[in-house]
């Protein structure tokens, strides 16, 4: 990884983009977009990440945020390849902490499951390994996932996909959770970690995402705002609960979507567990 850091530029992304359109483009909206993503502390982030492995370019990144990890339940886990499987509240800090807690822990040889729109995010890119969620999964793609979870790595991934949202009852919650989680731990014989991330997003965030799906639109705009949600957990504490590994051997791998269910409970009763050991 070079020494030369990433940078977010609205502006200039907006420019390459639309060409000829970007001209009718207000600059006040170009302006209210850049505040809205916060893109100079992004980019003071960024900065204070250049350079590093991704494990210390997580913990960098929470360090500028002055953001605690605290986590309970660590003493649990034995000697194995785990597959890590959490609640995924917050749509980027949670995994910010993830990468730093367990890539410390396991000597930086963990791997991550994301979205592959998040290997733009060149600091990370040596823990992630990209999922095509919007179109067909590419055979590189699928080769060095396979590679990975054949190999000692550690692998962690939010089997909801997207961050959590309001539920109809009004509770914060993931949507449903994948079967892949599942089908690849039975397949590789890695025992099941389920980690509880007790952390929400705003009010805010949660009522807009509710209003825009009543209005019939598909694409996820609310996501505009997840990098105001993070910069607002600035000085925060996170407290992750880990739970006491399950035998691949336990799970129902005929069927894969009922035990991905299952697991989702499991995580969301960890929420009763003391903080503290």
């Amino acid at each position: 990884m070079g020494n030369q850091p990433m940078k977010i530029d609205v502006d200039k992304v907006l420019r390459e983009r639309l060409s000829k359109r970007y001209k009718y483009i207000p600059r006040f909206a170009v302006r209210w977009l850049e505040r809205t993503i916060c893109q100079d502390k992004l980019n003071s982030i960024l900065q204070k990440m250049a350079g590093k492995n991704s494990v210390d370019a997580a913990t960098v990144a929470l360090d500028e945020m002055d953001i605690t990890v605290e986590a309970t339940g660590l003493d649990q886990l034995h000697e194995g390849r785990f597959m890590f499987v959490s609640n995924h509240p917050l749509g980027g800090l949670d995994g910010l902490a993830l990468i730093s807690l367990l890539g410390n822990r396991y000597d930086r040889k963990i791997k991550f499951l994301v979205n592959d729109l998040l290997m733009a995010v060149e600091p990370l890119r040596g823990v992630f390994l990209p999922v095509n969620k919007y179109g067909s999964q590419s055979r590189a793609n699928a080769a060095q996932i396979e590679e990975a979870l054949a190999s000692d790595n550690q692998f962690i991934t939010f089997p909801a996909g997207l961050c959590s949202r309001m539920q109809p009852d009004g509770t914060i919650a993931d949507l449903t959770w994948q079967k892949a989680a599942v089908v690849h731990a039975t397949t590789y014989q890695r025992d099941i970690v389920p980690v509880f991330f007790d952390s929400r997003n705003s009010s805010f965030f949660y009522r807009f995402a509710k209003w825009r799906k009543r209005l019939g639109i598909k694409f996820n705009i609310e996501l505009i705002f997840l990098p105001r949600e993070m910069i607002k957990k600035c000085g925060s504490t996170l407290r992750v609960v880990i739970g006491k590994p399950l035998p691949w051997s336990s799970l129902d791998a005929s069927h894969p979507k009922q035990e991905a269910a299952h697991l989702r409970d499991i995580v969301y009763s960890m929420a009763a567990l003391p903080s503290k050991p």
